[in-house]
């Protein structure tokens, strides 16, 4: 199975909107994509390291936008609030779960 470097996970909790930025490569990214996905929430992904161009360059700007050292993985939540790293406890309570 390929990775997409960007696509969307469907789920029953979609009250917020998240932004999952990752890299492919890393088992903290998936750690916390499969959380995500076993607390069936939706959300838009990015692997960074998956663009090329342009679009790479956009999506590091973006993610530097919330997290100045571009550490991976970063969620945004609701474009307001932002979580670093696979913080199980914290994803539960922004995203109510």
């Amino acid at each position: 199975m390929s990775t997409q470097a960007k696509g969307h996970v469907s789920g029953s909790k979609d009250t917020h909107k998240v932004a999952f930025y990752g890299l492919s490569t890393c088992i903290w990214c998936k750690k916390t994509r499969d959380f995500l996905e076993s607390q069936d929430v939706a959300f838009d992904y990015t692997y960074v390291d998956l663009l090329q161009g342009q679009e790479k360059k956009d999506a590091i700007a973006q993610v530097r936008c919330w997290n100045s050292s571009v550490s991976f993985p970063t969620i945004v939540i609701d474009e307001q609030q932002c979580v670093v790293g696979f913080k199980r406890d914290n994803l539960k309570e922004l995203l109510e779960l």
